[in-house]
């Protein structure tokens, strides 16, 4: 998938902050998905992706559901985190996951760099343990990367643990390039920089420290973008937060249940909003 529209970042940044909002407010993810898309510009494709995921989270009871599908629209890596606030083995609430993608939205609608959302992503996988196989991969995956860049992040994937962060940032840096054309004026590197001279001198700075320190300070001095961080108090919050969440939703299925061992239940509650039918399939909503 292309990159999106700066028009549809932007509207994605309000969407997922405002679902975080009304999801704190004790309201069901249900009954948010089916209201917000009015409040959404129709001139993006974003209210017909919420009405695909408000129609999705009826049938399966998961917000990733639909964003997995919309793969024409949401990237692997939003998938992911999504699915990840799901998961019970992973402490990583809904309200960060949201926060997370909120300021993803935000830094795509500003220029982004793809060394800025490499380490953003990077940096969201390790302060959060969400795993790095299922994690880079996706990252991998994202429009914003060239090929080269997707080579990199999945060699990265698989040298974690065995290289540290900082040195994948130096070596793959323009500064190592001019380091070394110092000793050989005709050195050619085996494979091109892909991260300015500036990243290159902050990482080797902070070679054998702890890698947050090297992504602190890439946001201090070249304005990176800030991973959003849960405090403990903010994290029993959002746990009583999920229980009210999950208690809405079983609500509402159970209705649900109930009107159809009635014989009431309405079929066209669980079909595909009339807005996604007979979309081209290159608008990335059709099945």
């Amino acid at each position: 998938m292309p990159m999106l529209d700066r028009e549809e970042y932007i509207e994605q940044l309000y969407f997922f902050q405002t679902l975080r909002e009304r999801i704190k407010a004790s309201i069901a993810t249900q009954e948010v998905l089916e209201r917000i898309d009015q409040e959404i510009l129709s001139t993006t494709k974003l209210p017909m992706a919420i009405q695909f995921l408000a129609t999705e989270i009826k049938q399966s009871g998961l917000l990733s559901t639909g964003f997995k599908l919309l793969s024409h629209y949401f990237t692997p890596f939003q998938a992911f985190i999504i699915k990840s606030t799901e998961d019970e083995n992973r402490k990583f609430s809904i309200d960060t996951g949201l926060n997370v993608l909120e300021k993803m939205a935000k830094y795509n609608a500003d220029s982004p760099s793809p060394s800025g959302l490499f380490v953003f992503q990077f940096e969201i996988l390790s302060r959060n343990k969400l795993g790095y196989d299922e994690g880079v991969t996706a990252m991998a995956n994202d429009p914003l990367y060239s090929q080269s860049w997707k080579e990199f992040i999945l060699f990265v994937s698989k040298q974690i643990g065995l290289v540290e962060f900082a040195e994948f940032v130096y070596l793959r840096s323009e500064y190592y390039l001019e380091v070394e054309r110092r000793q050989d004026p005709s050195y050619e590197p085996p494979l091109q920089p892909l991260f300015a001279s500036k990243e290159g001198q902050i990482a080797k700075a902070n070679l054998g420290r702890d890698p947050f320190f090297l992504f602190a300070a890439l946001q201090r001095q070249l304005n990176y973008p800030e991973v959003p961080r849960s405090t403990e108090k903010e994290t029993a919050k959002d746990e009583i937060t999920v229980v009210r969440q999950r208690v809405n939703d079983l609500e509402i299925r159970l209705k649900l249940i109930e009107a159809e061992v009635k014989g009431n239940v309405d079929l066209a509650f669980f079909a595909k909003p009339e807005i996604l039918q007979n979309l081209r399939k290159d608008d990335g909503f059709a099945d």
